[in-house]
This record gives C-alpha cells, sequence and structure tokens, in this order.
C-alpha cells in the first residue's frame, strides 16, 4: 500500500498520509472491509476505465431536472444555500453559472434509480461494487467549476467519492464532536463546524480543533481516483479546475450506532430538512437516456 502524496500548486500536501489502494487491491480487500478499517483511502480506477466527459454527460442527461445549489462565493459565509430545479443543459449552456465570480454554482442529482446512467457515468457496473439502490443508499452526481468550496462538515453515511473530471482538493480531519465547535444543531447545523475553513482556523477561538487539526490528511483527487471517507470524518473540499465532475456513492452502515454524536444529528437533520422542506438528496427522476 503505497502513500506517496503529489506535489500540487500549494506545495507538497500537509498532514498525516493518506494511503493508496489500487483497484485490484479494492477489489480484493472489498468495501465492506474498508469501511471495518475506518480510514481514508485514495484508490486508482483501472486505466482502462472510459466514463462519460462533459459532453457525454450533457448529451445522455441534459434533459434530466437537477438541483442548482448557489451561495456567495465566500469560504466564511455563514447562510444556508439557495437551491432551485434546472435541465442539466442549462448549467451547460448558460456561462453565467459558470463565470460569475461572486457566486459558487453547483449541480447535485441523486440517480441511483437509474443504474445505466450510472454504469455509462462511470464507464463500469458499480451496482455489484457499492449496492447503491439499496434503501438511504445514494449515487450522487456533482458538477461545479472551479473555487466552490465546500465547508467543514461531516457525512452520516460511508462515502465512496469518484473524479471523472477536473480535480479537488480535499483536507479531512478524524471523527469527533466538540472539539470541532459544530454549529447549531437546532438550526440544521449540527454537522457543521463554526470554523468553516480548516485552512483559516484562529487557535484563540478554536484551541481545541488546533489540536485535532493535527491529525489531518490532505489530498488532491485525480480523475480516475477515487476516494473513500468514513462516516463522522469531518471534511472540506475545493474544485480546482474549470469543470469538475464527480459521481458519489453514500452508503449506510451500522457503525453509525457507535459514533451517537453522528447518529444524532443526522436524525434531527433528517427530521430538520423534512419539516422545512430543506433540499434533502431524494433521488431525481431521470429522462430516458440518449442511445441506450
Amino acid at each position: 500500500m503505497s502513500t506517496t502524496q503529489p506535489i500540487t500548486e500549494r506545495g507538497r500536501l500537509g498532514g498525516l498520509p493518506v494511503p493508496r489502494l489500487s483497484f485490484e487491491e479494492f477489489t480484493a480487500f472489498g468495501r465492506k472491509a474498508l469501511i471495518r478499517a475506518d480510514v481514508p483511502v485514495v484508490i486508482t480506477l483501472p486505466r482502462g476505465t472510459q466514463g462519460l466527459g462533459r459532453d457525454g454527460v450533457a448529451e445522455r442527461l441534459g434533459e434530466m431536472t437537477v438541483t442548482l445549489f448557489t451561495e456567495p462565493s465566500n469560504k466564511q459565509n455563514s447562510q444556508r444555500w439557495s437551491t432551485k430545479d434546472i435541465k442539466l443543459r442549462e448549467f451547460f449552456e448558460d456561462e453565467k453559472y459558470l463565470t460569475d465570480p461572486d457566486t459558487w454554482n453547483r449541480i447535485v442529482s441523486n440517480i441511483r434509480n437509474s443504474p445505466g446512467d450510472v454504469d455509462a457515468i462511470l464507464g463500469f457496473d458499480a451496482a455489484e461494487l457499492f449496492d447503491y439502490q439499496r434503501s438511504l443508499n445514494a449515487a450522487n452526481l456533482w458538477i461545479s467549476h472551479k473555487g466552490v468550496f465546500t465547508q467543514s462538515h461531516f457525512d452520516e453515511l460511508e462515502n465512496f467519492n469518484i473524479a471523472l473530471a477536473g480535480r479537488k482538493r480535499f483536507v479531512l480531519a478524524p471523527p469527533g464532536s466538540f472539539e470541532y465547535y459544530p454549529r447549531s444543531l437546532r438550526h440544521g447545523f449540527g454537522d457543521k463546524s463554526q470554523a468553516f475553513d480548516f485552512d483559516d482556523v484562529d487557535p484563540r477561538r478554536f484551541p481545541r480543533l488546533v489540536d485535532k487539526l493535527h491529525q489531518r490528511r490532505e489530498l488532491i483527487l485525480e480523475p480516475g481516483q477515487m476516494l473513500y471517507l468514513p462516516l463522522g470524518w469531518w471534511h472540506q473540499a475545493e474544485s480546482l479546475e474549470d469543470m469538475n465532475i464527480n459521481v458519489n456513492f453514500w452508503l449506510r452502515d451500522k457503525k453509525i450506532l457507535r459514533r451517537p454524536y453522528v447518529l444524532g444529528v443526522a436524525l434531527y437533520t433528517a427530521v430538520y430538512r423534512k419539516l422545512k422542506g430543506v433540499y434533502n438528496y431524494q433521488p431525481a427522476e431521470a429522462p430516458a437516456a440518449a442511445g441506450s
């Protein structure tokens, strides 16, 4: 298992090393073994795997209704993003979604009920590997432009994130609760830290977090790579290219029972989103696929 890190625009990546696996090693170990190990891993997909790029995704799914997330281009933004439904082709065709310097726009669509589209986008059969059509699981398509930043948070589901186009920089930190100074649970922000950006932490405000971040990992996820991110691990991500396309699988696991804080936040947040009408990653209704 290699722990070699690439050199990036920011210099050599900091933090603890992230283990690397080949796709063959991943399939030999199995998904469940990685989940039990409970540490982030980067997996290199087979060299011959050819998924769909921007043009292929636009052609196949252009008429799909997707959710557009919009927020100010400010890493310290304290407000919730706004959302609206649009056709995917609109995101690709309207330059304002890609070039507005004051706004971050990203597309999210849970396509778990369209396994043909999932396989076409990835270039391989993902159903057996991830069992993503089980209840509460998800297969999400993410598309973003350069600079889009996801503030520090944790997921209540196991996360396998595949980069298809563009690169993303991730900062990861191990599970914890009060050490991360969570935001208001009552307002549905219990999975998010008051320290929005782990690259810019005030040690006077967040002394416990500074100690926790000594255990951080940093990586650039390149096209053709997959990141396994265990549930409850805190993380943030930043898109580095003009067009970034990812597919991730969220998978439920009993491990959450060993992390009461994560379970409690997940249950409360699910109820909060339901009552408040906040976007909650429901499966999209896909159009008839072109050429399927």
